[in-house]
């Protein structure tokens, strides 16, 4: 099967033009055509002989907008193919700071948690970094923007996956995004959501790449969270804690804990007391998320008013913590959520053909 450029960093792209007797400056013109997600035709600044012959060899893309459905609200959401066939989902959030991509790390999850669509099928298999990279170009050129004038602005690494599950190509994702010769994208603009794989928090903590780190938590108390995420079974509160505050030390930058409201679940006072036993005095932000039901389970959100309650209780108690602006509802804006529906519509017509 051919390989994919996207896959490659600016030196792997100029030494992979030196040994086919390129000058290095070609090198520099192939990455920024491929972080401008152009196909080879459009890559006019290359000589039409290279052209050809890196088509013999090599994918121009590593993914294409297979559909995209825009709500009322003016969210995107992506459903992306890639080139052995697989689906994977985006979705683009417009803020007034700027646009906001939200990337998928993997082909499903097996991380298991109970809340989520992407994962009820679990894990196909771990995307490339020019397959992460990808979705990011693919979604910039969309909407008009180029290396020059960027109109994706802030990248959260939310989407289907667990970013730490696939640890080598995130970080081969991170240092192509950053790069000063592509989209130049900065770490403080990019955020990671983990459902808390301690071990690979440490290990990133010594990449020296300062993003936003956020970690999925979604009850307070070990033998409950376990319910919900099976992660919980490896690794208690207190070992997820302690790895946030080595990241604080290494990076200075405040962590944040998204936080799924459940009714009935994880919305009680002593929930309140046990976040602010926990939590109290620590650098970090609680973000509380209404739950985005799926069909997959029982569980159910709270209503908006005890939401806002809920948060008032953390403020009172000397925690920072906000309740997320609810977007993309109308177009199914959950993780996972299209992608399965669109799997199951193209079966059944499949099944009645």
């Amino acid at each position: 099967m051919k390989k994919c450029l996207a896959d490659f960093d600016y030196n792997e792209i100029t030494n992979l033009l030196k040994d086919m007797g390129q000058p290095k400056y070609r090198g520099e013109q192939l990455f920024k055509d491929v972080c401008s997600y152009k196909s080879f035709d459009e890559m006019t600044t290359l000589p039409k002989t290279l052209r050809e012959k890196l088509k013999e060899e090599y994918f121009d893309k590593a993914l294409y907008i297979e559909k995209y459905f825009e709500s009322k609200d003016g969210t995107i959401k992506f459903l992306f193919k890639l080139n052995d066939g697989n689906l994977i989902e985006g979705v683009l959030m417009k803020y007034k700071y700027g646009n906001t991509l939200c990337l998928s790390t993997q082909v499903g999850c097996r991380m298991g948690c109970e809340f989520c669509a992407s994962t009820k099928d679990g894990l196909v298999r771990n995307m490339t970094v020019g397959e992460i990279a990808t979705e990011v170009y693919a979604v910039n050129s969309f909407l008009g923007g180029n290396i020059q004038k960027r109109e994706v602005t802030n990248l959260v690494l939310m989407g289907s996956g667990e970013p730490f599950d696939n640890y080598s190509n995130l970080i081969g994702f991170l240092k192509v995004i950053m790069s000063d010769i592509g989209l130049n994208i900065s770490a403080r603009n990019i955020s990671l959501s983990t459902c808390g794989l301690v071990d690979n928090i440490y290990k990133f903590c010594d990449e020296g790449i300062p993003l936003n780190l956020t970690i999925s938590l979604h009850n307070p108390f070990d033998e409950d969270r376990k319910k919900v995420m099976p992660i919980a079974k490896k690794y208690t509160i207190k070992e997820i804690l302690d790895a946030c505050e080595a990241y604080f030390k290494k990076t200075k930058r405040r962590y944040i804990f998204e936080y799924v409201l459940i009714n009935g679940e994880n919305d009680t006072e002593a929930h309140v007391k046990e976040l602010t036993r926990l939590l109290k005095g620590k650098p970090c932000h609680i973000n509380l998320i209404r739950l985005n039901e799926i069909k997959e389970t029982s569980l159910k959100s709270v209503t908006d008013k005890n939401a806002y309650l809920f948060m008032d209780k953390l403020v009172k108690n000397g925690l920072s913590a906000t309740v997320r602006r609810q977007i993309g509802v109308d177009i199914e804006g959950a993780c996972g959520q299209l992608r399965r529906r669109y799997i199951e519509e193209e079966k059944n017509e499949g099944t009645s053909n």
